[in-house]
């Protein structure tokens, strides 16, 4: 298997993510919304502190141009829901992703799923932050993942729906760098999974760096 292929997924345990059947409700086939052929650059309409046991990762999130998803963040970070899950999955020169796990691989009951608004057009560039979801599109709920290089394979196109991104590191990428590069095993079928669990240990509202 790719090493791309399905590890942003929430749809299988035996992935390692969080278990959601990703069903869709009848016999026809979904057809993907057409990108954005001129998307919009990232706003920083808000940022956030991540502070890790691994150091501190700053996100400007944008609440302008991805409304839904940015917003879906937004409240999970006002309800502290990330206070103490981890960053469970980590991939050299791809990406680490969190938010659905606590110590011990227990997951977390999350809020409703949301629409996926990849196709407003923003690419996973390094240091963006996008949505993980499962293998219908509409599937994102808590779950989300920082890119450490360009995924362009991620991204909305005619043929796939893609995964959404809704903000950026705009510091601390280096301890997203540090993430992605720890030694890592399979726990209960849970792969890519640091052999040292990295918690979040809360993610606060902060100042944007000035533009």
């Amino acid at each position: 298997m790719n090493k791309f292929t399905g590890l942003l997924l929430t749809a299988s345990l035996s992935l390692g993510l969080l278990g959601c059947d990703g069903s869709v409700d009848d016999n026809s086939t979904p057809v993907p919304p057409t990108p954005s052929p001129t998307p919009p650059a990232l706003s920083a309409d808000v940022c956030y502190l991540m502070n890790t046991t691994k150091g501190n990762i700053t996100l400007a999130i944008d609440l302008t141009n991805m409304p839904i998803t940015g917003k879906n963040f937004k409240q999970y970070v006002d309800k502290s829901f990330y206070n103490g899950t981890l960053f469970h999955r980590t991939v050299n020169n791809f990406m680490i992703q969190g938010g659905g796990f606590t110590t011990g691989l227990k997951s977390k009951p999350t809020s409703a799923a949301i629409k996926n608004e990849a196709a407003i057009g923003i690419s996973n560039k390094r240091g963006t932050i996008a949505m993980a979801r499962g293998q219908a599109s509409d599937t994102a709920t808590s779950q989300f993942y920082i890119n450490v290089l360009d995924n362009s394979q991620l991204d909305a196109s005619a043929d796939k729906f893609g995964y959404a991104v809704f903000g950026k590191v705009v510091d601390g990428m280096d301890v997203a760098d540090q993430i992605s590069i720890v030694k890592t095993t399979t726990i209960d079928g849970f792969r890519d999974t640091p052999v040292q669990e990295i918690l979040i240990n809360s993610v606060t509202e902060t100042s944007c760096p000035a533009a």
